[in-house]
This record gives structure tokens, sequence and C-alpha cells, in this order.
């Protein structure tokens, strides 16, 4: 049931005077559910439960973490379809999104389990003694992997369950041993209070400590500003705009104890069109990224907002097959009106530069919050000369540029800002032509896709979602699958620490039986 308290812990307060609804972006009206935006008490009481159970959660052991994690994800389950029916209210997302990103987030929260209840995550590494080394004797050192503190995470607007609550960044953090305190997204504050139930039971259940999560509500930006500036938060995770994610930054960056802010923010995830794959299967291209560019109504941080191709008729084909076919594509609505109305100005800044041209424009009556998708296009020259035209659209809109040789492609990419993605598309003998026009969009992304399209990010191991800024604010670590535990920890050395005071993951006997690293090389076996 809903409530519309904050978590503060494994209590539901709601002191504040400051109320919100969501909104149905469907059927155009509020939602009935009040949330009261937390107080400044109840921002302080949350972190400094959070500080106190971080005593005991950052030596909670591995097979603990991983009871814990499951549990979440048994009690996610659990809530069966008012779950599903609050995501959609809140969202104007279809059932189907909802179960598979259900789906998606119980399966982010059991690959935690699984890394952490194996161990070998820390990356334990020992150096023994070595008393008889000339021309000096060396120490014992032990290194490990060990939780920041208490993290708090922003909620993102256009993925209720996967990048909020209980999302990537929440299980990372209580992966690695750090107590989570959410910022819940004023869109989708319902289906946040819902999840917060289940991790807050789930945590009851395993015997966690009080204060291990908390989830606030937050009408605007105030909630998350008192967050930042927190002096006992030891770290941020956000998905979201470049302003919003810049902002956080500059504000962690101006504390007297400045912290990491692990932000991933705009993209447009630059599509290379070479001209033999388009001469080819120019026709089957265009459908495929008609669909591409609509899928979620273009509200994925991969969608494909910008193609590039060299001059010819094969990129006019394309581009006249792109056209045709996204107009086939019936719209569909976006998450709320402050996105709808944010595409409207962003979609509308873009074609009012000079020298654009617009190919295609979904111009039928829509219900109230739908978009209407556009394709346009621009010469290389004038899109190097402006860079306004570089910036992300947050919607079903991409941009072809059409270049006029290589040279112009690869100067266009190298100057482009970072990028989570970048895709070629090519015949295998044609891409080792452009290998300089390759190097530079790999020196501008995170992940580079070839022949396909850069919507959907497998959950695994080898998974980078992150990249140059903007793309992200920390192009070493990848939002998305188990490294992105990283975030979230620290490496510390015990030098000629005693065994028995040492963590089992470093012990002589290894009873955790982990891989570590011992004098450089890996192994299971005791010392």
């Amino acid at each position: 049931m809903i409530t519309g308290k904050n978590y503060i812990g494994n209590n539901l307060i709601a002191e504040g005077n400051k109320t919100y609804k969501t909104f149905n972006p469907q059927l155009n009206i509020e939602n009935e559910s009040v949330f009261t935006e937390a107080t400044s008490e109840e921002i302080d009481l949350a972190v400094k439960l959070a500080t106190k159970a971080y005593k005991k959660f950052s030596k909670t052991s591995g097979i603990r973490k991983a009871v814990f994690l499951n549990a979440i994800a048994d009690e996610i389950l659990a809530l069966d379809d008012e779950l599903i029916q609050t995501y959609c209210s809140e969202t104007g997302l279809p059932e189907g999104r909802a179960k598979g990103e259900r789906g998606r987030t119980v399966g982010q929260l059991r690959t935690f389990a699984k890394l952490v209840e194996d161990g070998s995550w820390v990356e334990a590494t020992i150096d023994t003694a070595q008393p008889d080394r000339e021309p000096m004797a060396r120490p014992d050192v032990r290194k490990m992997m060990m939780p920041l503190g208490p993290v708090v995470v922003f909620g993102a607007s256009n993925f209720p369950l996967a990048y909020s609550t209980a999302g990537g960044d929440t299980a990372a953090a209580l992966a690695s041993g750090c107590p989570v305190i959410v910022k819940s997204h004023p869109m989708h504050a319902g289906t946040g209070e819902l999840v917060a139930s289940a991790i807050i039971k789930a945590a009851e259940k395993t015997g966690m400590p009080n204060g291990v999560f908390s989830n606030l509500n937050s009408s605007g930006i105030e909630v998350g500003q008192k967050l930042v500036m927190h002096p006992q938060v030891k770290a941020i995770g956000f998905t979201g705009s470049i302003r919003g994610g810049r902002a956080l930054y500059d504000m962690a960056a101006q504390r007297e104890e400045p912290i990491p802010v692990f932000a991933e923010m705009g993209s447009v995830n630059p599509v290379i069109m070479l001209p033999t794959a388009l001469q080819n299967r120019g026709e089957e291209l265009a459908k495929t990224y008609a669909s591409s560019i609509t899928l979620g109504t273009g509200q994925f941080c991969t969608n494909p907002g910008l193609i590039l191709g060299i001059k010819g008729e094969e990129l006019s084909d394309f581009v006249a097959n792109l056209s045709k076919d996204i107009l086939e594509i019936d719209p569909s609505c976006m998450l709320h009106p402050n996105i709808k109305g944010a595409y409207e100005v962003n979609k509308t800044t873009i074609l009012s530069q000079d020298k654009i041209n617009v190919t295609a424009e979904f111009t039928k009556d829509v219900q109230s919050n739908y978009a209407k998708q556009v394709v346009a296009t621009v010469e290389g020259s004038t899109f190097l000369a402006n860079t306004k035209l570089h910036q992300e659209v947050f919607g079903p809109f991409s941009i072809v540029v059409q270049c006029e040789d290589s040279d112009e492609l690869e100067e266009i990419l190298s100057k482009l800002e970072g990028q989570l993605t970048g895709t070629v598309i090519g015949d295998n003998n044609e891409v080792s032509e452009y290998s300089e026009v390759v190097s530079a969009l790999q020196n501008r992304v995170g992940r580079i896709i070839f022949n396909g399209v850069p919507t959907g990010v497998e959950v695994c191991p080898s998974m980078v979602h992150g990249g140059p800024y903007p793309a992200s604010t920390d192009s070493r670590f990848t939002a998305v699958g188990v490294s992105s535990i990283k975030r979230w920890v620290r490496p510390f050395s015990y030098q000629d620490w005693p065994n028995d005071l040492l963590p089992d993951e470093l012990k002589n006997e290894n009873p955790l039986e982990i891989l570590r690293s011992v004098n450089r090389e890996l192994t299971t076996s005791k010392i």
C-alpha cells in the first residue's frame, strides 16, 4: 500500500508540509496518492542512521549480503500486480515494458548476490614479507577493496525500476557494503515507495541494520542538494540530464570534503553508415533504425540521435527510406508533460538552426503527451560549425549528417563530445578501409557496436555503460554490470598486520576460499 511517506530506515515518517502527486501521462491526469517531501530533519536522520549502519553493514559477510540482495528480489516480485499497475499509471509505459524492467531489476540484484557470495570481487592482493631482502627488507602488505560509506542514489525518470530505487546503483552499492539513501524521483514516487517497502522488508527479514536503506520523497531539487552537501554522505549515483548531473558534480566538489559523483548523463550515440552496407541493405537498415529511434518514445540514454554517412546515392536513398518508415510508426506517450515539453523545446531549438532540412515529421493529431517523431539532415560542414546541433534531444528525434568524405567524417567524430555508444554499420571488408574513422569513434565512446543498434544494454560483466564526459563524469567506470560495484569502494592496504586481526579475505588460511593474488600469482591456496 502506498502511504506517501518517507522511509527513514525502517520507519515511515512524514512530518513535512510540502506535498505533491504523481501524474498519469496516458490519461493526462494526476494520480490520487499524495506524497510528503522529506524535511531537513528527516534527511539528517536518514544519513545518521546510514552512517551508524555502515559500521556493521560494511563488515557483513558476502554470504549474508547475498541473502539480503536475493530477499530484495523476492520481495519485489511479491509486490506483483500492484507494482506493475503503479508503474504504468506513473509513466504511461505499457505493461510489457514494466514487467521487462522488473525482470531486469530482479536479475541485477541476483547477479550481485552471486558476485558477493563468491567474494573474489574484493581483489585481495598479498605480498608476503621478505625480511632477508637486500638492500631493504620487504614488509608484509595486503590489499583489498573496502566500501566508501553512505551512498545517495538519485532515481532516474526513464527507468523507474532498473535505474532507480532498487536499480543498478543501489544493488551495486549494497553489494559493496555501503548503506543507500535513495532520493526518489517525483515522477514515479509511488513506484519508488513500493520498491522501498520491499527493500525494508528484506532488510528486516535478513537481519540487516536499521538505516541500511532509506527512501526520501522530493518534489524539486532541495532534498537532493541537502543530501549531496551532507558531510556524512560519501558518494553519489545519478542517471539523468547533463545539466542535473553537472550541478551535482560541481556541488560535491565544493564540499569541505569533496566526494565522487558517478553520473551517467547525455549521449546522442553516433551511428556511422558506410556506403557499401547502405548499398547492400539500405532499406533494411532504414526500417531497423526507424524502430530504434522511436523505441520507448526515444526515451533511452542510448537512443541513436545522430547518424553520419558520406554523401552519395546510397545515403540519399537511406534518408528517404528512413523518413518514410519512421512516419509509419504510431507515436507513443512520453513519461510526463514536463519531458514532453522539454522535447518540444529542444527539438525546436535544433530545427531553428540555419541550414537544417526536415525530411520527416509526424503531423497528424496525437493524444496529449504523445511525441511526434522527426528526422532531419544537415551538411557535415554546418554540423562542425554549430555545436548546438551536437546536443541531445531526449525523444524520437535523429539528425543525419551528410559528410563530404571520410576525412570530414573523421573530423566530426573527433570533435564530438563524449558518448555512451558508437555504432559502425558496414560490411566486414569495408570497415577495414575506414580504420581511422573507427579509431576516432572509439576515442569518444564507452561502447562500440558493429552492425546493430545502440538501444538495449546487456547486463553482463563485459558491459561498459559510461564514456568520456559528458556521457559520464568518470569514464573509468561503468553504471551497468558487476564491475559497477567498483564505484562504491576504495583500495585499502594493511601493512604488517597480525593475521588473526585481518579481514577473512586477507588471512593466511583464506577461509573464504576466494581467488587472490599472492606474490603475483593468482591462487585460492592458503599461505
